[in-house]
C-alpha cells in the first residue's frame, strides 16, 4: 500500500515537472514562428471527412441534433485536411499546435492514442528548405539543459543509402515485390506470402535501419520509397519527404506538398479501396472521404510541411525513456 502511495506521489511529481517544462516549450516555439511571420492557427478536432491513409486506424463519434439529424464525425490524425483548404485560400505560411488522434497503436514507450503535434508550413519551401528551418528551430526553441546529441547537426542521408549500408541491399535493383521479397528472406525476414512492396520494405526498415540509426546526433532519412503512397511529391523511384530521428526515435515527418490534383485523386482512390478492404476484413472504423478535397491540393502554392510530435521531442530533450513520463494523465494509466 506504501509502495503504490509513494509510486503515484513520485509520477505526479515527474509529471508536474514535465508539464512546466512542456509550457515553456510550447511558448518557445511560439515565439519562434510568430517571430518569422507566421499565423498560428486552431482548427477543429472533429471533422466529417479525413484524408484517406490506410495504414491509420481512427476514432469515429456521432454528432446527434434532433433537428439536422445525426452523422459520423471523426477524431483528426492531423490538422492537415483544414490546415491544407486556408493555405490553397491564401493563408501564406502557419503553424498549429493540435491534439490528433491515432487508434489501434501500442501503448507506453513512444506511443499514446491521443498525441499533441506541431504542423508548420512554409509558402515557397522545399522540402530540403524545411531540413534548415526544422535544426534552426530545435536549436532555437530547445529548453534549458538538452542533451547536446539533439542539439547536433543533422546528419542527412538517403533511404537508399541507409538501407544499403545497414541492410546491404540496393533498393534500386529491387523495385519488383518478389526481388524485394527474395532480398527479405535472404535477410533472414522470411515473408509468409505474397505482400506489397511497402510492406516488405517496412519490415527491412524496422529491423535493419531504425535499430542502426546513430543515437549520438539526429539523422534526417530523405527521398522515402514512391512505393510508400503519400501526399508528397515524387521524383524517380522515390518522394520527396523526410523524417527525422533523435535517439532513436522518429521525432517529425516532411512533405514537398503534392499540388497536382489528378495524382491527388489517383492517391484517394488508390487510399479508399484499400480502406474498403480494411472494413470488410476488420470491421475497423473508416472515414468518409471528400474528393473535392483533391481540388484543394491543385490550388496549393509551392510548400513545404512538417509534422512534429511535440511529446516524442519533449522526451529526447528532457531525458524521458516513456512517453507517460511526459503526460499528465497517460492512457495507459488512465486503463
Amino acid at each position: 500500500m506504501l509502495f503504490n502511495f509513494v509510486a503515484r506521489l513520485y509520477h505526479v511529481c515527474m509529471n508536474i515537472k514535465a508539464a512546466q517544462a512542456r509550457s515553456l516549450l510550447y511558448s518557445n516555439i511560439r515565439q519562434y514562428f510568430s517571430g518569422k511571420g507566421y499565423l498560428e492557427v486552431e482548427t477543429p478536432t472533429l471533422s466529417p471527412d479525413l484524408i484517406p491513409e490506410a495504414t491509420i486506424d481512427n476514432f469515429g463519434t456521432q454528432f446527434i441534433n434532433e433537428f439536422s439529424g445525426s452523422r459520423e464525425l471523426y477524431m483528426i490524425p492531423s490538422p492537415e485536411i483544414f490546415i491544407k483548404k486556408l493555405l490553397a485560400d491564401g493563408s501564406g505560411s502557419l503553424f498549429e499546435i493540435s491534439k490528433c488522434f491515432r487508434n489501434c497503436e501500442q501503448l507506453g514507450d513512444i506511443h499514446n492514442p491521443e498525441f499533441t503535434m506541431l504542423e508548420y508550413y512554409t509558402v515557397g519551401f522545399d522540402e530540403k528548405d524545411s531540413i534548415a528551418l526544422t535544426q534552426d528551430m530545435i536549436r532555437s526553441t530547445a529548453l534549458e539543459g538538452c542533451p547536446q546529441n539533439v542539439l547536433s547537426d543533422f546528419e542527412i542521408i538517403s533511404v537508399h543509402d541507409a538501407v544499403l549500408k545497414y541492410a546491404g541491399i540496393d533498393l534500386d535493383e529491387l523495385q519488383n515485390p518478389r526481388d524485394l521479397r527474395e532480398a527479405a528472406d535472404r535477410l533472414g525476414l522470411p515473408v509468409p506470402g505474397p505482400e506489397p512492396w511497402d510492406d516488405t520494405f517496412n519490415r527491412i526498415f524496422i529491423n535493419f535501419v531504425e535499430t542502426s540509426l546513430p543515437k549520438d546526433h539526429p539523422v534526417c532519412l530523405v527521398d522515402y520509397p514512391k512505393q510508400i503512397e503519400c501526399l508528397a511529391k515524387a521524383h524517380g523511384n522515390y518522394r520527396r519527404r523526410w523524417e527525422l530521428y533523435i535517439n532513436g526515435i522518429e521525432v517529425a515527418n516532411c512533405y514537398l506538398e503534392e499540388t497536382d490534383s489528378q495524382i491527388a485523386e489517383d492517391y484517394y482512390r488508390s487510399e479508399y479501396q484499400k480502406l474498403l478492404a480494411l472494413r470488410s476484413s476488420s470491421g475497423k472504423t473508416i472515414p468518409d472521404i471528400d474528393e473535392s478535397f483533391c481540388e484543394v491540393l491543385g490550388r496549393l502554392p509551392k510548400c513545404s510541411g512538417v509534422a512534429i510530435g511535440l511529446d516524442r521531442l519533449l522526451m529526447v530533450e528532457t531525458g524521458a525513456k516513456d512517453i507517460d513520463d511526459v503526460l499528465l494523465f497517460p492512457f495507459s494509466r488512465m486503463l
